[in-house]
């Protein structure tokens, strides 16, 4: 073992494996050899990246929104599927408040749905907001709750109804002379597909309660820039992303193409187009209408080329589809697949 070690630490890591490889092989003939061969590359950490892979940032922080609309989780760790983040019974954006005729609602027009917490607990989605008991609601729902067909951004997608207590905590909440409701994906269900209203993204991109895509990415390179150009200073918060990255220059998250962290893959499919949600204060819930908006829609327009797709909608952040499940730390560094 010893002299394993010293190898590990004299060889490149293609080196170490052949030296290994080969005295397997004469101790135990090739058909051992070949087994630690496999072995052994599979145990050698991603800090040996494929020649493919150029490191262009770092991730440093890390985001799931259960509820659509309610405050974001920070997390050190994620679980990346095709649906997209997670972490153990906690899914991203699988939970959707809605009205009476089952159309959503966001912190668009219910801004202080940004001040609802959301955790988890003994097999219960937990729900708390200011001068309210805490809501809870059961994880696994019993099938004699109703399935409703839901309208989500002009599409159709099935939730079921968490139950007449979650209604009336909701709409206690908001004040609202209307009913709200709130309502949970469940594997079984068909999911929302981006490519039928944005046509960048591919075939197989899915996604449930999110805006768009189940991945949107920031850097905190970004935010700082566009922190320059305003009077009062927004946070990452403002702008609800998934994953947010360091150590690279403004706006560089929207030139990468294919990506590696971790063990996930993701490719950009496009930006992130903004609205009123963005004047949103993350931490009081008050909506100003208009800045950090009108900002950006003075400084943050699409390439001229690409106006069909966004017209005259600003953007900031980059959408990302999930092209292999895996899982993200923060930490992990943010590899460019090179194409060669």
């Amino acid at each position: 073992m010893d002299r394993l070690t010293e190898a590990r630490g004299l060889m490149t890591p293609r080196r170490a494996v052949l030296a290994v490889a080969a005295g397997l092989g004469v101790a135990a003939g090739l058909g051992l050899a070949a087994l630690g061969v496999r072995r052994l590359l599979h145990a050698f950490p991603q800090g040996h990246p494929d020649p493919k892979l150029v490191k262009v940032a770092e991730v440093s922080r890390l985001f799931i929104y259960p509820v659509k609309s309610c405050k974001g989780i920070a997390l050190t760790e994620v679980e990346v599927d095709e649906l997209g983040m997670k972490k153990g019974p906690l899914k991203d954006r699988q939970w959707l408040i809605v009205d009476e005729k089952w159309n959503m609602v966001t912190g668009r027009v219910e801004p202080t749905l940004v001040l609802v917490t959301i955790s988890s607990e003994n097999g219960f989605l937990c729900l708390n907001a200011p001068e309210m008991e805490e809501l809870r609601v059961p994880l696994k729902l019993p099938k004699t709750n109703s399935v409703k067909m839901c309208r989500v951004w002009g599409c159709d997608i099935e939730g079921r109804d968490c139950g007449d207590e979650a209604a009336h905590w909701i709409s206690t909440y908001l004040k609202n002379s209307k009913a709200f409701r709130l309502v949970c994906y469940e594997p079984s269900m068909k999911p929302r597909y981006p490519k039928e209203k944005a046509p960048l993204f591919m075939d197989n991109d899915k996604t449930v309660y999110n805006d768009i895509s189940s991945c949107m990415m920031m850097s905190e390179a970004t935010v700082e820039d566009f922190n320059t150009k305003l009077e009062k200073k927004v946070k990452m918060e403002n702008f609800r992303p998934v994953v947010v990255v360091k150590d690279c220059k403004p706006y560089e998250e929207d030139t990468w193409k294919g990506i590696q962290i971790g063990t996930t893959k993701l490719h950009r499919r496009m930006c992130c187009t903004r609205c009123i949600f963005t004047t949103v204060d993350p931490d009081t819930g008050i909506i100003d209408r208009k800045e950090p908006l009108e900002t950006l829609k003075k400084y943050r327009q699409c390439d001229p080329a690409e106006k069909h797709i966004y017209k005259s909608v600003p953007v900031f952040g980059s959408h990302y589809g999930i092209e292999r499940p895996g899982v993200i730390r923060v930490g992990d560094p943010v590899y460019m697949i090179v194409e060669q």
